[in-house]
């Protein structure tokens, strides 16, 4: 999905609310679903809606991230980057949640935490490195897409799953990488660096190998190694 509202970097603002959340993943014209329940996050969606409707999606910072989920109200170092996304719908449920839905824009490096009044975190933030985000498809011609789509096979097979390949057979490159990357199992470190990867095809490639490990390590006469 893409949206005319950001053609370049100078329609970007300087500083976004942030929202820490280990394990999330957000890409450029990918969606995120989001149920939005903690009263400091609630706020953080009204003051959205109000505004520019732009939200960061930032994971904490190793270890922080560990800490971070026991502890509530705790303020984790955040990762050094992440991903911005307009929000794009919600729905407010009888008991005080607000489901809501991110569409990516681009990824962004954090600069500076800004002092704030608000119970949700801001910061200054520089999207130069990622303004290639804002074009749709940019070096999706480079990507593997059989040998993508040979692991998907492999890995939906091993796990007894299904998936819509009609869909799969429709959607462009760079849909069909970074939503299986949203969607993908892997951990924080891993969701991590899928989203640092500086290229569609970078990130095809790790994703590729996350998922070799991943069943690598299912089957019963693995060896834990890689061929």
């Amino acid at each position: 999905m893409s949206d005319d509202r950001y053609q370049s970097l100078a329609d970007l603002p300087a500083s976004i609310p942030v929202f820490p959340l280990a394990g999330a993943l957000l890409l450029p014209r990918c969606q995120l679903p989001l149920n939005i329940f903690e009263p400091r996050y609630l706020k953080m969606v009204d003051d959205a809606l109000r505004g520019e409707r732009i939200i960061g999606m930032v994971q904490p910072d190793g270890e922080a991230a560990i800490a971070a989920s026991r502890d509530a109200d705790a303020t984790p170092k955040l990762c050094a980057i992440g991903c911005a996304g307009r929000l794009t719908s919600w729905t407010e449920t009888q008991d005080g949640r607000v489901l809501i839905t991110l569409s990516g824009i681009a990824r962004f490096r954090i600069v500076s935490e800004l002092a704030t009044t608000t119970p949700y975190r801001r910061c200054a933030v520089d999207w130069t490195e990622f303004e290639g985000d804002l074009t749709p498809d940019l070096g999706a011609e480079e990507v593997s897409r059989d040998r993508l789509l040979k692991i998907l096979k492999t890995y939906l097979e091993t796990h007894g799953l299904q998936a819509d390949w009609q869909t799969i057979k429709q959607s462009s490159n760079e849909t069909l990488v970074n939503s299986l990357s949203v969607i993908s199992p892997y951990g924080p470190r891993e969701k991590q660096a899928l989203l640092e990867a500086k290229t569609i095809e970078d990130r095809n490639q790790m994703l590729i190998a996350l998922t070799e490990i991943a069943l690598q390590q299912t089957s019963p006469t693995s060896d834990n190694t890689v061929q």
